[in-house]
C-alpha cells in the first residue's frame, strides 16, 4: 500500500531542504509542495510549526521581498536570517 503524504508534510519536507543562508519564497514552497496557488496554506501552515530547528521556517519569506510573519516575532525572524548571512 502506497503512503498518502499530505500537504502539510510535503511543506515541511520543502523548508527541510532550504539551505542555510538561503531562502525560499511561500509561493516557490507551495509550488515545490505540489499546490502552486497554495501560498497562505503554506504560511498558515508554518505558522503552526513548532519544530523551528528542523524545519527552519525563518527562511520563508513573500514574493515581494518582504519578510513575512514569523510565530516568534520578525525581529526573530530577521536576525536568524542576518545570522546566517542574508541582507534583510
Amino acid at each position: 500500500m502506497k503512503h498518502k503524504t499530505n500537504f502539510k508534510d510535503k511543506v515541511y519536507e520543502v523548508v527541510k531542504k532550504i539551505p542555510r543562508g538561503k531562502v525560499k519564497t511561500y509561493k516557490m514552497v507551495a509550488k515545490l509542495a505540489g499546490r502552486p496557488r497554495a501560498f497562505r496554506v503554506v504560511g498558515n501552515i508554518l505558522n503552526k510549526n513548532s519544530d523551528f530547528k528542523t524545519i527552519p521556517c525563518h527562511r520563508v519569506i513573500r514574493s515581494d521581498g518582504k519578510i513575512g510573519g514569523y510565530r516568534y516575532g520578525t525581529k526573530r525572524k530577521i536576525a536568524l536570517l542576518r545570522k546566517e548571512g542574508q541582507r534583510v
